[in-house]
């Protein structure tokens, strides 16, 4: 039987010019950058899959036609991908997704286009549809070890997430992985730079952002550190996914 948090879509955000990873993304976007002999995205798509989650929406821009021109609508690989792009400039992570709201409907998965989660997509997105809160945002407890913790989660709730204000409290880091309802983006500007980032502060200071802690690592590509790890990671046959 077919749940409920099977059928959202997934919102990939990988529309940035990928600066941390030139020179490789001078002439490729960050997706096609190859990780264990492929693009990192078939890695990616196979994880989704594994998962259930086969309706993807990628928010491109930067060289994002190269994207298309090599996974098309995803159908040799059993899923659908429909494509977003930014137009003439970059909108940001919360103006990316709000620009494709129209394909992505009532709630929806959001994954950065940079992120490799071996997690329970499943579990998590249910987590989000009992919490009947506008949007939730996964957490690990980083301890700085990462990148620097910004979230204060207490008691299975986050008390608050911000990228300004600092407390002794803030333990964990945003995760990568989050869930939204189209409500959640009912008060932003259209064709606008809007950082998610700031879309989940509000959320959280009006209590309609959900949590739900991860106790694996993630993964992500994002710096040359993080792609040479997952690719030994990957190569070596011991992938956490």
């Amino acid at each position: 039987m077919t749940t409920a948090s099977a059928q959202l879509p997934v919102a990939l955000l990988a529309g940035g010019m990928a600066t941390r990873l030139r020179p490789i993304t001078e002439k490729i976007p960050k997706l096609l950058v190859e990780v264990a002999g492929e693009p990192f995205f078939s890695h990616q798509l196979r994880l989704l899959k594994k998962n259930g989650l086969t309706k993807i929406v990628l928010c491109v821009g930067y060289l994002g036609d190269m994207i298309v021109e090599q996974y098309g609508d995803g159908a040799k690989w059993g899923v659908e991908i429909q494509y977003s792009f930014d137009g003439e400039k970059l909108l940001g992570t919360g103006g990316a997704l709000i620009r494709a709201l129209p394909k992505l409907g009532d709630a929806f998965y959001v994954l950065y286009g940079d992120s490799y989660l071996p997690v329970d997509y499943q579990a998590v997105g249910r987590a989000f549809l009992d919490s009947g809160k506008l949007g939730l945002m996964t957490v690990f407890e980083n301890r700085e070890a990462y990148d620097a913790s910004n979230v204060w989660f207490e008691a299975g709730r986050i008390k608050l997430y911000s990228k300004k204000e600092k407390l002794p409290q803030m333990r964990h880091i945003d995760y990568g992985l989050g869930l939204f309802r189209a409500a959640a983006f009912a008060g932003c500007p259209r064709d606008a730079v809007v950082d998610l980032a700031t879309v989940q502060t509000d959320l959280c200071a009006r209590r309609e952002l959900a949590g739900y802690e991860m106790k694996e690592r993630f993964f992500e590509i994002g710096s040359h550190a993080g792609l040479n790890e997952l690719n030994g990671l990957l190569r070596a046959g011991s992938s956490p996914g």
